[in-house]
């Protein structure tokens, strides 16, 4: 084909095909990419990264059937012949599992759950592991959170459900199984049945007097309250998200930020986050937007996980979307991103903002690179 037939079937100058050609002009609108793709009949990545798929492009986080089929054992519940790992080395791992999930290293920790859950199955049987039951708690809630992350609500729920029936009857150990399932309720659309079983856990827990109590509690009992407001927020009942997110915002003043208590981050910088999503949830796009930006500007935005930074700059993209401000939707995946790539790469609900920003019109060259990089180009 030549330069002259290109350009006639772009509807372009051969002059414009001659600079693009020679890289003296840019390929900077997604919508262009599309349709030089389309003449050509070669996939959109090949014309941005010179291959058929481009690098890092996200797909299905691969290790998902085998943690399936991990969570489809029974026998490992049991005491039998298999070696136990020592308590100390089995609570280490743990703890660098949860560092993997909050720097939203998924694809990682998809790949190291089975065997995870596995040990501190084998841990809860020993009769002498005094805390078995607090790590496979832990973990159970380690898989249920990124499977709700990786869209497999239904999965999610086994695990958060797992959880629950090793807590039994400990009140503290079934708060902190019940913050994954109400995650895997609401993910799965029940939200109604996430709000009564974290309300439930929250009052299990609540001080005598209001507001006293170990911080770690009170952080628990807030992150649970936190999940009630955006599971009404899931179902449309605004009154009551606002009511239990005003008292999670009472808690919060009394935990205070910068703390990580349960692997919560709970504290006031949290409840915001939490109100500009279950305003989301809502369809408050200009209440979200308004939220999020002065959480944002908030000194202890920063320190909180990458992971929860990274998932409250996708609900503020979702926030620029309902208000038709594409720009900064895209910004705000952009910036996402790069705070943590996975948690934009890898989750359903983020791909499905992008999709929707690039649809939305002319986009960025950042926001159309994202696309490619994602894989969502065709």
């Amino acid at each position: 084909m030549t330069q002259q037939m290109l350009a006639d079937r772009l509807g372009r100058s051969k002059s414009w095909v001659d600079k693009v050609e020679r890289g003296v002009r840019a390929l900077d609108r997604f919508s262009v990419v599309q349709d030089v793709a389309e003449v050509l009949r070669v996939d959109t990545s090949v014309l941005v990264h010179g291959s058929s798929r481009p690098a890092g492009a996200a797909g299905a986080v691969e290790g998902l059937d085998g943690l399936r089929a991990a969570l489809a054992r029974y026998d490992t519940c049991w005491p039998g012949p298999g070696i136990r790992p020592p308590t100390g080395e089995l609570r280490r791992r743990v703890e660098h599992a949860w560092l993997t999930y909050q720097h939203a290293g998924y694809p990682q920790l998809v790949r190291a759950l089975p065997g995870l859950l596995g040990d501190a199955q084998l841990a809860r049987a020993a009769a002498s592991a005094d805390d078995g039951a607090d790590l496979l708690v832990q973990v159970y809630r380690l898989t249920a959170s990124v499977l709700v992350k990786l869209g497999e609500a239904d999965v999610a729920w086994l695990a958060a459900d797992r959880a629950m029936a090793v807590a039994a009857d400990d009140p503290l150990l079934a708060a902190v199984a019940a913050i994954p399932l109400g995650q895997a309720l609401r993910a799965a659309g029940r939200g109604s049945l996430a709000m009564t079983a974290t309300l439930a856990a929250a009052h299990r827990i609540a001080p005598r007097v209001p507001y006293e109590g170990p911080p770690q509690e009170l952080a628990l009992c807030g992150t649970l309250l936190v999940e009630a407001a955006l599971a009404a927020a899931s179902s449309g009942d605004a009154r009551s998200a606002g009511e239990l997110a005003d008292r999670a915002a009472e808690i919060a003043e009394r935990v205070g930020d910068g703390h990580d208590h349960h692997r919560t981050s709970f504290g006031p910088t949290a409840v915001e986050l939490a109100r500009v999503a279950a305003a989301v949830a809502l369809g408050d796009g200009g209440g979200a937007i308004s939220r999020h930006e002065r959480a944002t500007g908030r000194s202890t935005w920063g320190r909180l996980p990458v992971e929860h930074r990274a998932a409250h700059l996708v609900d503020a993209a979702r926030a620029y979307l309902h208000v038709g401000d594409l720009l900064r939707a895209g910004r705000a995946l952009v910036d996402a991103d790069r705070t943590a790539p996975a948690e934009v790469r890898c989750r359903p609900l983020a791909r499905t903002v992008i999709a929707d920003v690039a649809r939305g019109g002319p986009t960025p060259a950042d926001v159309a690179h994202l696309v490619m990089v994602v894989g969502l180009a065709r």
